[in-house]
């Protein structure tokens, strides 16, 4: 099969969903009509509150939820063969993931910009808020320890990429300053993305390695240095570091994009990996670890806490809410596509075979996917991507030098963005838990911030390594997809109230939750024969919370049928407030 024919057909359905699925969604089932006054304008404060052009949110959104999960869950999907991951990233965008982060973004407009949590407590139940809670702040205390150590493993894989990586902080802060003083944002944008460009450029010769200081390893320096960066981003107002550092790097994206979709016209290699692979050795059960594998590029919980924690408090308009989440997800889902065809038929180009010499086609494939352990690990799940990635821009006349090195930081960078967008979310998360806990000073933005750093902190170094919420990993990704059928369900209970077909919500809800009730059952039953009896007993604790608020959001939901939505379709409030 032929990729390039692939990658067109894929962009042609995004576009059709996006205007015909995706319209009918944001303007008749939410009302996204542009006429109500958003979150960021009523409440406007100039910290979080910041009304913003939809082209610099969608910068800012999209690089938040894109991080390196569109990147390494293609990359081990297509173990399967190209086909099931393929359909995964093009229909699952389309009629799951986008739905539920126009979802998330829609529910949160219309309550104060306030989490999802927040919301699903007044639609439901306080209970039921509270232990929505206790899911999202562990799935970000993993997240935040993760993406740090990530990051310190990536500077050590890819020290040409540190240069460009780090002058991002300072080009991002001029820019930011420069656009309040009101400068041409366009102008900007060009000599930024210049800059930025000329970082990566000097990086190919300037490659940095970090030292071991006082009897700390290089990873361990990087992620102190990671962890005191997301704290001050946390801190700071949206529009000074966080905002147009994500600006820059959306733009950095669609260059990279870019040179990937020129080098696959050139080149249009054929697909080098079967359709499928039946029983790849070691491997799990395709059905139903291929859609707990791949999240993000398909559907992820953390894109809720993104469309509901930040960019909900800078939505200018409610119209722009289409563009913003729907669109974002969609151009995620290319990503992915764009990423699967980079580790099958790019890599088909050549690659060095793990005995010696240079394998195309099939081989080179099967080197790398011949077994589940053969593509286990940070490394090798990168090393498909970027050598396919390389002989992709390579086909443009590139040296393979300098686009691995744009690669190298094309990785980088968007698992920077997910750190310091995870940490800024985790603010909001304990700020609205000490303040339902009656403790308002701890819900200052300096306290909620070192409650944030530091709980991740303490997870992360509580091995001695950097490496403590490596333990927490393997129940991860149910996790996370966990919280993506409660985010859906949390949409489905605002659609039931407002009288609006719920139909479109609860198809994918009930197809998340029992893909991944499947997956979490599987894996505690795989834990516990390991002899990992304490992620076994944390899973089995997380299927009791989640089974405890389906039934009781049933039960609510069913004895309140009769109610009358407030407002709609003729004016429905800004804020919808249904109390205990």
């Amino acid at each position: 099969m032929n990729s390039l024919l692939l990658a067109a057909g894929c962009v042609a359905f995004y576009l059709l969903a996006y205007h015909t699925y995706g319209r009918y969604l944001a303007r008749r089932l939410f009302g996204l009509t542009g006429e109500t006054a958003t979150p960021a304008h009523r409440l406007r404060d100039e910290v979080d509150f910041v009304p913003t052009r939809k082209d610099v949110l969608f910068g800012h959104h999209f690089t938040s939820i894109a991080g390196t999960g569109p990147i390494v869950g293609p990359a081990i999907g297509v173990i399967w063969g190209w086909g099931p991951a393929l359909a995964w990233v093009v229909l699952g965008p389309v009629v799951i993931g986008a739905v539920h982060d126009l979802g998330a973004l829609a529910l949160s407009v219309r309550h104060d910009g306030r989490s999802i949590a927040e919301v699903i407590g007044k639609t439901v139940s306080a209970r039921v808020r509270n232990l929505f809670f206790v899911i999202i702040f562990f799935e970000l205390w993993i997240v935040i320890a993760i993406f740090a150590l990530i990051i310190a493993v990536l500077f050590g894989m890819y020290p040409n990429s540190v240069l460009a990586v780090w002058i991002e902080v300072p080009i991002a802060l001029w820019v930011g300053w420069r656009v309040r003083q009101g400068a041409s944002l366009a102008l900007l944008s060009v000599v930024g993305v210049a800059l930025m460009y000329g970082a990566v450029w000097a990086g190919c010769f300037l490659p940095i390695a970090m030292p071991a200081v006082a009897g700390l390893s290089p990873v361990l320096i990087w992620m102190l240095l990671l962890f005191a960066y997301a704290g001050v981003a946390s801190f700071l107002p949206v529009d000074r570091l966080l905002q147009p550092r994500d600006y820059l790097n959306s733009h950095q994206l669609l260059i990279a994009m870019g040179l990937l979709a020129l080098g696959l016209v050139v080149a249009h290699p054929e697909m080098a990996a079967p359709v499928y692979v039946a029983q790849p050795q070691g491997a799990p059960a395709m059905f139903p670890f291929l859609f707990v594998i791949i999240a993000c590029g398909a559907v992820s919980g953390f894109h809720s806490l993104v469309s509901s924690g930040t960019s909900s408090k800078q939505l200018d308009r409610e119209g722009d809410a289409l563009f913003v989440g729907y669109g974002s997800m969609l151009f995620e889902g290319g990503l992915a596509v764009l990423v699967l065809i980079a580790c099958t038929a790019g890599l088909g180009m050549g690659a060095a075979g793990h005995g010696g010499g240079m394998l195309t086609g099939a081989a080179a494939y099967f080197d790398h996917y011949g077994s589940w352990s053969s593509a286990s690990g940070l490394g090798a799940k990168l090393a498909a991507f970027v050598e396919g990635a390389a002989n992709l821009i390579g086909a443009l006349g590139v040296e393979r030098r300098l686009a691995v090195t744009v690669m190298g930081v094309f990785i980088v960078s968007f698992a920077g963005t997910t750190l310091d967008t995870a940490t800024r979310i985790q603010r909001y998360v304990v700020a609205e838990l000490a303040e339902g806990a009656g403790l308002p000073r701890l819900a200052g933005r300096l306290p909620a911030t070192l409650v944030a750093v530091a709980s991740a902190m303490a997870l992360a170094f509580y091995s001695g390594n950097g490496k403590g919420a490596m333990a927490l990993w393997p129940i991860f990704g149910a996790v996370n997809q966990l919280l993506a059928g409660l985010a859906l369900l949390a949409v489905a209970t605002y659609l039931v109230r407002l009288r609006r077909p719920v139909w479109l919500v609860g198809m994918p809800l009930c197809f998340m939750v029992g893909v991944t009730t499947w997956a979490m059952v599987s894996n505690m039953a795989r834990l516990w024969a390991g002899g990992a009896w304490l992620l076994a007993g944390l899973s089995g604790v997380i299927l009791l919370l989640q089974a405890w608020m389906l039934l009781e959001s049933w039960l609510v939901l069913a004895g309140r049928r009769q109610e009358t939505a407030a407002g709609w379709p003729d004016g429905e409030p800004a804020v919808v407030d249904y109390g205990e």
